[in-house]
């Protein structure tokens, strides 16, 4: 079994176009259980870093057959977690790093599979810092013509995540 935990951002939440559309993707894969976290009883992001160990802890997920799917500050929760624990696959959108307001905003991320997905036109989250974080860790990075919601790319959202997925579920029972 591989679990996949989605991570909404501040203002979002677990029924957002883009986290639902991520899930569908996720549970169409066999063998593969996919949660979306609420986190909208908290801004804290250390108490959504909680939120995330208690869900994957709750689960009895195993990190090297978990991914982590986050957005903007669900993507800090991603990272944060692969940081610590190091899992499967962290597929992050906008994700809010490299920010100087936030706490341990520069995680060492140590999945085995890693994407990072962000709009070049992000005025929450800037390109720039996460682009040289990513430079910095050897992740990949695709910059779209878009803003911080991603909105104008969930296709391509879903389309990478589909070949993310097949990227983590290869050689996963070797």
């Amino acid at each position: 079994m591989l679990h996949v935990f989605l991570s909404h951002g501040l203002e979002s939440g677990p029924d957002s176009t883009k986290v639902q559309a991520l899930k569908s993707e996720a549970e169409a894969f066999t063998g593969v259980t996919a949660q979306a976290l609420d986190h909208r009883s908290t801004k804290d992001p250390a108490e959504r870093l909680a939120q995330m160990k208690a869900a994957m802890a709750e689960a009895n997920a195993d990190p090297a057959r978990t991914v982590l799917v986050g957005s903007s500050m669900g993507g800090w929760v991603c990272a944060q977690t692969s940081a610590i624990s190091p899992v499967r696959g962290c597929f992050l959108l906008a994700p809010a790093l490299a920010m100087e307001a936030y706490p341990e905003s520069s995680p060492i991320i140590q999945a085995k599979h890693t994407q990072i997905i962000h709009g070049w036109h992000d005025d929450v989250v800037l390109p720039m810092p996460v682009i040289e974080l990513a430079r910095d860790q050897d992740l990949p990075l695709l910059a779209l013509p878009d803003g911080h919601r991603l909105q104008n790319s969930l296709p391509r959202l879903v389309a990478e995540f589909r070949q993310f997925m097949t990227d983590c579920l290869t050689g996963l029972n070797d």
